[in-house]
């Protein structure tokens, strides 16, 4: 794998450690400024708000520009949000720097898709985009749980200031390793917004935000449901999430091997065995060892059906893929907002902290069934294809057979 990868996968890992590690800190945050928890929360929400809305907008704006130029005018983008964050005056400014920093986040994985797919051979293409995956997996497991220990001891001021950090060597890196890639001549906006027509384009969109948002209407209320359903302590809840991290990281690696081989049915696999494990989850919940467990398996499949998710995308909306690419990490987020909303809503209707699993199996399920409706789109579309190619070809039983000379 190119070295630029790595760059591309540690400036992954300073988003996801900024993207998760407020999650650690509201507290803290909260109390600073004086606002409810309540209200902190906002800064989770306002940033995958700014993520869904600005993976369109970033990547429409960097449209003249080189994918190397824009990848690094995005983390530019990302350590101003963060150095905000880390010297706010007031909540507001806060929130600000928040939503700054989150507007990078969806175009940086978009067109990071694209520029490592581009890096490596056709059959290495969703590995490649694993790889820079892997920096956003990892975070979940070193950088988020590090972040939370030296914003609870040093304060969460120097948290963010840290990940600024990060920014500046993700930023440095892709200077140096990224090769200078122009866009495709030719290629412009209005091909990139050609591939929103495709309906296996749509279809792919729609199979991100019920399967990914399948392992967040769990994991959003885990902490409730681990110590209050499994009897874990208050304190468990941080390495249970490390647990899930791993799971990420391993699942993230196997969907990217095996995407480039089978790619439709590493879907069929991963969303099949997701939606089952977020059904047992609602049993499994209420013992220690089997709940540990299943966390950890939720990363893994979760994570296994990202790169063929993404790769996807990319596939069916050949030519001109940044935008659609952009716009599939946007729904990642949206299936984090829906999936959370919906696990809300049967927690507050009395159904119990494992509501939610049904809900996540439920999307789970909904994402298999559209992957098994666009693979038989694919296959007639072929189908009806063929005969015509055929004609075309001149072959016996085509126009050409007539012609006598």
């Amino acid at each position: 794998m190119p070295l630029a990868l790595l760059a591309l996968a540690i400036g992954a890992f300073g988003i996801g450690t900024t993207e998760f590690v407020i999650m650690g800190l509201l507290p803290e945050v909260a109390a600073d400024f004086g606002v409810s928890i309540p209200t902190a929360g906002f800064l989770v929400t306002g940033y995958a708000l700014g993520v869904m809305f600005g993976a369109p907008l970033m990547t429409v704006l960097g449209t003249r520009l080189s994918r190397k130029r824009m990848l690094m005018l995005l983390m530019g983008l990302f350590i101003v949000g963060n150095l905000l964050s880390a010297v706010a005056p007031a909540f507001a400014v806060m929130l600000a720097g928040r939503i700054v920093a989150s507007l990078a986040h969806g175009a940086f994985f978009g067109i990071g898709s694209v520029v490592a797919a581009d890096l490596v051979a056709p059959d290495k293409k969703a590995g490649a985009i694993a790889m820079m995956f892997t920096g956003l997996t990892v975070a979940n497991v070193v950088g988020v749980p590090l972040g939370t220990l030296v914003g609870q001891s040093a304060g969460w001021r120097v948290t963010f200031a840290v990940v600024a950090v990060l920014g500046v060597v993700g930023l440095a890196g892709i200077a140096k390793l990224v090769p200078d890639m122009p866009r495709p001549e030719g290629v412009h906006l209005r091909h990139e917004l050609a591939a929103f027509k495709n309906a296996q384009v749509l279809l792919a969109m729609a199979m991100t935000v019920l399967g990914f948002g399948g392992v967040f209407a769990a994991i959003t209320y885990i902490a409730p449901m681990m110590t209050r359903v499994a009897g874990f302590a208050d304190g468990s809840v941080t390495w249970l999430l490390v647990l899930f991290g791993l799971g990420m990281v391993a699942g993230n690696l196997v969907g990217g091997r095996y995407a480039d081989r089978a790619l439709m049915p590493m879907l069929y696999v991963s969303l099949g065995a997701l939606a089952v494990v977020l059904a047992l989850f609602t049993f499994t919940a209420h013992d220690k060892v089997l709940a540990a467990v299943t966390i950890a398996l939720i990363g893994a499949l979760g994570f296994a059906a990202v790169p063929p998710l993404q790769k996807r995308v990319l596939d069916q909306a050949h030519g001109a893929p940044t935008l659609a690419s952009a716009v599939n990490i946007g729904a990642f987020n949206l299936g984090n907002a829906l999936s959370a909303w919906l696990g809300g809503m049967v927690i507050a209707a009395g159904l119990g902290y494992t509501a939610p699993n049904w809900v996540g199996a439920a999307l789970a399920a909904a994402a298999l069934l559209l992957a098994f409706v666009s693979s038989t789109l694919e296959r007639r579309e072929g189908a009806a294809e063929a005969p015509s190619a055929v004609v075309a070809g001149g072959t016996p039983t085509g126009p050409r057979a007539t012609v006598h000379h």
